[in-house]
């Protein structure tokens, strides 16, 4: 399971030099802010549109598409039952909580977890694709309307089509269905851009591990521990039932399906949150805790599904 451990490592390098920086004082607080607008307007829409564009949507909607949806949006509920039962928060951190239990790391982390678990990163795109193109897009429309303004009908319409990232994903999709391909003087500057978008989430997150120490009290502790559970826990468990019983997925393919469900939450989570500043704390806490114990949840899949 190399491939575990060299993904984790990949990552937790990166985020470690933004952290380092700013206990030196080589990039200040400000530079977070910079960094997190930054690929929230600008790399990150690049990305997803390269990613969207690049991939087959119509292969992609077989069986890994739909477990995918299915197993992220019980996960997602049961975050909220348990929010609306227990913990009393906000919609907005109450949204921040579900999506933290249920977004993987499927880019950074699960290309080469997949590669050198199941030898293929086939079934890494339709968990993309239904992030980008579902997941994604409904979450940022809670926030945006969960933001302290007043909802209205014309507000709910053109929140999805506000945002950056939901109009750069329908644009790739757009792309992918009609089988165009960008002229090379337009896609060359969108892959230069996209390619800054990861490093920049890593950076940025790793400068807000320098400030308040993670699993405070009062930052939502039980919270931010029910999130982590849920995500190396219980979405694995899910897609296993879900893979197994209504599927009827076997083998590596099921293997491959539970892998994906045990990865890490994904630094997006902490990117969709900041630029609302509601639940960023808690993003930022259970991206840490999955990150640092998602090697042991993967190779416990590997172990008894391998």
């Amino acid at each position: 399971m190399g491939g575990v451990v060299s993904g984790i490592l990949i990552v937790s390098a990166v985020i470690a030099v933004g952290y380092v920086a700013a206990r030196l004082r080589v990039l200040g607080p400000e530079v977070q802010g910079a960094l997190t607008r930054t690929a929230f307007y600008v790399t990150n829409p690049a990305l997803l549109f390269t990613v969207v564009s690049g991939s087959d949507i119509r292969a992609a909607l077989g069986t890994d598409a739909p477990l995918a949806l299915l197993s992220a949006a019980a996960v997602g509920l049961l975050y909220c039952l348990l929010s609306f039962l227990f913990f009393r928060r906000p919609v907005a951190e109450t949204a921040v909580g579900a999506m933290a239990s249920s977004y993987a790391n499927a880019n950074n982390i699960g290309i080469p977890v997949s590669l050198y678990a199941v030898g293929t990163a086939q079934h890494v795109a339709p968990v993309l694709l239904v992030q980008i193109l579902v997941m994604a897009p409904f979450y940022l429309t809670v926030l945006g309307l969960a933001g302290g303004a007043r909802i209205s009908w014309k507000k709910l319409l053109i929140q999805p089509v506000a945002n950056p990232m939901i109009i750069a994903s329908g644009l790739g999709a757009a792309v992918a269905l009609t089988g165009w391909s960008a002229p090379e003087l337009l896609q060359k500057p969108i892959d230069m851009l996209a390619g800054g978008a990861v490093p920049m989430v890593l950076l940025a997150f790793g400068l807000s591990l320098a400030g308040r120490a993670p699993l405070q009290k009062g930052d939502g502790r039980t919270e931010t521990l029910v999130a982590t559970a849920l995500k190396l826990a219980g979405m694995p468990l899910i897609v296993w039932a879900l893979g197994r019983f209504v599927f009827g997925l076997e083998g590596q393919h099921l293997l491959a399906s539970v892998i994906m469900a045990a990865l890490p939450t994904a630094q997006n989570v902490f990117l969709f949150a900041s630029p609302y500043g509601r639940g960023v704390t808690m993003a930022r806490d259970v991206i840490l805790c999955t990150t640092v114990l998602s090697a042991g949840a993967l190779l416990a899949v590997a172990w008894l599904l391998g």
